[in-house]
């Protein structure tokens, strides 16, 4: 069986021309699964799968959102579309593609859930070992997932960041793929995320006013930022949208430097850090690619929110009634803060986009 087969559930296929694509997907498994293969071949193989699978989510105009909230023309961006049902699959596909072109056996990197599920399908599809570091305190709801696709996984002592340094320290010594936030691979990551941008742009043909991302280590609002800042280079979008950012509350890097001003990204007491089952995907005491972030919020004239928990479970289940739309709690963040402008007026008359991601 080829890898992923059981994941689709594609065994047996109808001769009708609607499952077309069903076909091509279990072509492309069965070429990427086929070590007698050249090299060229499976990574082309593994293109064309992510071609197929990620990306493209659906931008909707949230029209009852609008009525509940007062503000007009609401875009969500839903990353729920993506395989594992987050943006993550947007860079484990990204690096899994960059392993296999350089010749790596396996990749490892650290995770809180989310990001260690798309990497473990990733990985799995691509026919490479997926280490994963996961914080021994952390109780994440994606593990069997995780391990079902065949990831390895590591309990790690500490935190989030000590999980990182085990899973970089384990990458340098076994020669593996190091997939972490922070390292030689920020630019392939940003790149990756910066698709989003050109999705936004495909649909309403220009740079919205405002968009809105939730964060922790500020890797998808960078990376949004420089899709962005490529398209307003290249004439294709009239403005550059103002970045906005929403985390949990007095937890994240990236909003308290914005809030005091600070030149960088300044690291937080570790001990000030409290996880909780809303919070947790956005906490951090180092923001990997937090200075990226910042720079992005100043040069657009941005703005960044503390957002509690209560607030967020009370937009997801707002979504979910109003627009049927299941969001991971932590994932409203950034429309929360998106609907604490400076100024009223600012979000008015013009077009917004919230980046969400799904419930998983």
């Amino acid at each position: 069986m080829a890898p992923g087969d059981e994941i689709y559930n594609r065994e047996s296929l109808p001769e009708d021309s609607s499952f077309n694509v069903f076909r091509e997907l279990k072509a492309q498994y069965q070429t990427l699964s086929d070590k007698n293969r050249s090299i060229a071949e499976r990574i082309e193989a593994f293109e064309n799968i992510t071609d197929m699978e990620v990306g493209d989510t659906p931008l909707i105009r949230a029209r009852n959102a609008e009525r509940e909230t007062g503000v007009s023309q609401i875009f969500l961006k839903f990353e729920g579309g993506n395989p594992t049902g987050t943006q993550k699959d947007r860079i484990a596909f990204a690096q899994c593609m960059d392993a296999l072109r350089r010749g790596y056996e396996g990749i490892t990197l650290a995770t809180c859930g989310n990001y260690g599920a798309a990497c473990a399908l990733a990985a799995r599809i691509a026919g490479l070992r997926c280490i994963i570091y996961l914080p021994e305190n952390y109780h994440s709801k994606r593990l069997p997932e995780m391990a079902q696709l065949g990831a390895e996984i590591v309990r790690s002592p500490g935190d989030y960041e000590q999980a990182v340094a085990a899973s970089q320290a384990f990458a340098a010594q076994k020669d593996f793929y190091d997939a972490n936030p922070g390292g030689n691979n920020t630019m392939l990551q940003l790149k990756a995320y910066g698709e989003i941008a050109y999705e936004i742009y495909d649909e309403l043909r220009d740079a919205p006013r405002i968009v809105a991302v939730p964060v922790s280590n500020g890797t998808v609002l960078a990376g949004i930022y420089k899709g962005f800042l490529s398209l307003y280079r290249r004439g294709k979008t009239s403005r550059m949208p103002i970045m906005v950012a929403g985390s949990a509350y007095g937890q994240n890097p990236i909003v308290e430097s914005f809030l005091h001003n600070k030149l960088t990204c300044e690291d937080l007491q570790p001990q000030r850090i409290r996880e909780t089952e809303v919070n947790e995907p956005l906490i951090s005491w180092h923001a990997f690619d937090g200075d990226f972030s910042l720079a992005a919020l100043r040069e657009t004239k941005g703005w960044a929110r503390n957002v509690s928990d209560k607030k967020m479970l009370a937009l997801a289940r707002m979504l979910k009634d109003k627009e049927g739309l299941n969001a991971l709690p932590a994932a409203t963040a950034g429309l929360a803060a998106l609907l604490e402008a400076p100024q009223p007026e600012w979000v008015q008359n013009d077009r917004f986009v919230a980046i969400l991601t799904a419930r998983r």
